[in-house]
């Protein structure tokens, strides 16, 4: 199971290799892939142009304070969270005893991570935990971002209540075949529920399952809670950061600073 933080979507998508007979070939009937719902592309593209309006962002740095809580273990410390477009990012959370950091990329063309624990080791994190969103701390570089791409399924799931609020509840993965997949595990994978409120757009959480590191069917709930949006640079960011595993609080952060397209380059988000 991961060690610091789950690893989020990167939006770089899985491709498999199927190799048929010509005789099979032409007796196969492919069945059209989904499409999306229209009401789901429009509740994303009303979101990111209330995220980022006409700014075109880059990158993004955030900085502030951090509560992260293992069981008995609380740490308080100073955060750094930087991300370069929607693939690549890194946390730094350093407290009284030490630095852990979590970095997620795609710069070898497939989503990767590393995390580093207080003993400045690296650790490999598994690949079937990097393929929710890399950049899970700035909305604006979630899977919102790819509604349109055909390869992501967005779905419109309906309006609800959250947490005493009504939101509206979309639903995004990125599906393979049922050749490819038959057990539909890459599928679930991907899958991401995003809830926005209903009168600003903004994503209030996104919700999405990380797993064990051996086991890529053991599930563990992951929920990122936004609040307190500010404005910088004409584009919006959640200035008050909540992740929960199971339900229980793990991370609690609050933004003090954020700065935009600051020219962060790949050297940054190296996982050697």
């Amino acid at each position: 199971m991961r060690k610091f933080l789950p690893c989020f979507l990167s939006l770089t998508f899985l491709f498999v290799s199927l190799t048929f007979s010509p005789q099979l070939a032409g007796q196969t009937t492919t069945p059209a892939p989904p499409t999306s719902d229209p009401q789901a592309i429009a509740f994303a593209t009303n979101a990111l142009a209330a995220l980022t309006g006409t700014v075109q962002v880059s990158d993004v740095t955030l900085t502030g304070t951090a509560t992260r809580t293992a069981g008995s273990d609380v740490e308080t410390g100073a955060v750094t969270l930087k991300a370069l477009g929607t693939a690549n990012s890194r946390m730094d959370l350093s407290t009284s005893s030490g630095t852990r950091s979590e970095i997620r990329t795609n710069a070898s063309g497939f989503p990767q991570g590393t995390w580093i624990g207080l003993d400045g080791t690296s650790h490999t994190i598994a690949s079937h935990n990097c393929l929710t969103d890399a950049v899970w701390f700035f909305p604006a570089f979630s899977i919102l971002s790819q509604a349109a791409n055909v390869n992501v399924l967005a779905t419109y799931v309906g309006q609800e209540t959250r947490n005493g609020a009504s939101v509206q509840h979309l639903r995004f993965t990125q599906p393979l075949s049922a050749t490819a997949d038959p057990t539909g595990l890459l599928t679930a994978l991907t899958t991401e529920d995003i809830y926005l409120d209903p009168n600003s757009f903004f994503p209030v959480a996104i919700l999405f399952n990380t797993h064990a590191d051996s086991n890529a069917a053991v599930n563990v709930a992951v929920e990122i809670d936004f609040s307190n949006y500010q404005v910088t640079g004409g584009a919006q960011a959640p200035t008050r950061i909540q992740e929960l595993l199971n339900n229980s609080l793990f991370l609690d952060i609050t933004v003090q600073s954020v700065t935009l397209n600051s020219g962060l380059t790949q050297s940054t988000f190296s996982t050697q």
